[in-house]
């Protein structure tokens, strides 16, 4: 794994978390790019003649998003319409009839499961993209992702060194809303159910039920530790005079992916295409880890030398390589929150 691994699945609360964005400054200048190629030249071409993207789902405040989409409106002379920044991956789906929109930004089950509704496309570093976070076909591939990590507050308590930890006495934890709802709190709940890499869903239930009858489990702004993805308390602990900082245990590296696909029906069919090229180029992947976020790309581009590494270097080190869920296993564990957690 680079210092910035390849790594989202797992915004995907209903409305995704709204914070002041702080992505990372950039700190070194990235090698410059490869010339392009004419098939970029003309992609660019045909999408200026088209002149506008409609994007669904894309907080400015998330994983660097805003200036994502400035530095792309302004590289290439087009209207960036952005739709519903707080829609989850499901509403991206049951809204794109209506809305329209040219590309999406969706949790790994959720393409699978919609995959006949995307244009399949693959982008330039295709190549560099793991087989795993892809599908073969190009209708959807994996941009950028993370790890679940403990947020913890230095100043009141230790690092946890496990979700076991969380037990002891001191800590006081907050999952980031009902793990039945919202996509990152399940993940939470999944990061601490695994055993030697294996999810075992019972043993996180169990775990967060005994948080809760001892009194630890508390909303977020009573917490000293918040179970979260480590892009969002990277940011946190990043921010001026905080005592607050992260850490991914080692017994539980779960991770997730966040996927770019084209919509089959885009308005915008060669803007979706330039806009895929761009953030799966060096400066797109480099953008999305400003924002803390772990670019899909990052292992090849670390062996290229075009990863920001001084910038990668801010991110909690993770523990070794992620252990993503399964759809199958996503299914089940789903099936039992729902019936065993106690709200």
């Amino acid at each position: 794994m680079p210092p910035s691994p390849p790594f989202s699945s797992a915004r995907d609360a209903p409305l995704r978390p709204r914070r002041k964005s702080r992505s990372l400054p950039s700190t070194r200048r990235p090698p410059p790019c490869k010339p392009v190629s004419r098939a970029w030249t003309g992609s660019r071409r045909a999408a200026k003649k088209e002149g506008e993207l409609n994007v669904i789902a894309l907080p400015r405040d998330w994983v660097n998003y805003g200036e994502i989409i400035d530095t792309f409106a302004d590289k290439y002379d087009i209207k960036v319409n952005q739709l519903e920044p707080g829609a989850s991956s499901r509403r991206q789906m049951e809204a794109a009839a209506q809305l329209k929109p040219d590309v999406f930004d969706l949790s790994l089950e959720v393409a699978v499961a919609n995959a006949p509704r995307f244009a399949p496309y693959k982008v330039q570093g295709w190549h560099d993209l793991p087989d795993h976070v892809k599908d073969r076909n190009g209708a959807w591939y994996a941009g950028y992702g993370g790890y679940m990590s403990l947020g913890y507050d230095s100043a009141k308590v230790k690092a946890p060194a496990s979700f076991a930890d969380l037990l002891k006495p001191g800590y006081t934890v907050a999952l980031p809303g009902d793990p039945r709802q919202t996509a990152a709190a399940f993940s939470g709940i999944m990061a601490a159910s695994l055993q030697n890499g294996v999810p075992q869903v019972q043993r996180g239930v169990e775990l967060f039920t005994k948080l809760k009858k001892e009194g630890k489990l508390a909303e977020p702004p009573a917490a000293n530790v918040v179970v979260d993805w480590d892009h969002l308390n990277a940011e946190r602990a990043a921010e001026p005079g905080t005592s607050w900082k992260v850490t991914i245990p080692k017994d539980s590296p779960l991770g997730a992916y966040y996927v770019q696909a084209i919509n089959k029906d885009a308005p915008h069919p060669a803007a979706a295409r330039l806009w895929q090229e761009f953030v799966f180029s060096d400066e797109g992947q480099n953008l999305y880890l400003k924002g803390y976020a772990r670019p899909a790309r990052g292992e090849a581009m670390l062996m290229k030398g075009t990863l920001d590494t001084e910038t990668a270097a801010r991110l909690p080190a993770p523990p070794g390589p992620p252990v993503l869920l399964t759809i199958p296993q996503t299914d089940t564990a789903k099936t039992y929150v729902n019936k065993h957690w106690a709200g």
